[in-house]
């Protein structure tokens, strides 16, 4: 019978919503219909924060379980996802990370690409709500605790850092758009 605290934080409303917002990520990325840069750059901008928002609310956990929560995504699932990114961004895929340890030593820029940051976001993410969908509490306790965790020293970093070449990228195509005459109510129907 699953502990009622450990219950209680799996399905705490901050929770459901992170997880919520997660499938909705991890089912746009799976999506293999061609959009257009503008669309694509436009729903990341706004799943991103939502993540972002969602995963800095969820609640404190412990590890319940001796056993290492279960992994899903494979290699070929991450090397889709990104190689999916890598064509849709095109040339515009490598940006300059500022927040990288390594930046402090070094005279050169660093660079990062967005389809290997989108991946290392989705590849966690999709864990996460991967043992979520088996409904066993102790799993998903756990899960949540790694994914928590993860976000804090990993991929929330990772997160914010994509959002700034993303942002650039909305507005300044959204920009050469509307001089080209189209109607920014005409691109997002």
């Amino acid at each position: 019978m699953p502990d009622k605290g450990v219950e209680k934080s799996v399905y705490a409303q901050t929770v459901l919503d992170f997880v919520t917002v997660s499938v909705e990520f991890c089912a746009f990325l799976e999506n293999n219909e061609s959009s257009s840069r503008l669309v694509w750059i436009n729903r990341m901008t706004r799943l991103l924060p939502l993540m972002y928002i969602k995963a800095s609310l969820l609640p404190e956990t412990v590890v319940v379980s001796d056993d290492i929560p279960e992994v899903f995504v494979s290699e070929d699932d991450y090397a889709r996802v990104s190689t999916n990114v890598s064509q849709i961004m095109a040339d515009e895929d490598v940006y300059l990370d500022v927040f990288v340890e390594d930046m402090k030593y070094s005279d050169t820029p660093i660079t990062s690409f967005i389809s290997e940051d989108i991946a290392d976001i989705y590849q966690d993410v999709r864990n996460f709500v991967s043992i979520y969908q088996y409904g066993l509490t102790d799993q998903m306790n756990d899960a949540l605790y790694r994914c928590t965790i993860n976000f804090r020293n990993y991929w929330g970093q990772k997160l914010v850092n994509v959002l700034r070449p993303l942002h650039a990228l909305l507005y300044r195509e959204q920009d050469e758009e509307d001089m080209d005459g189209i109607k920014m109510e005409e691109k997002w129907d």
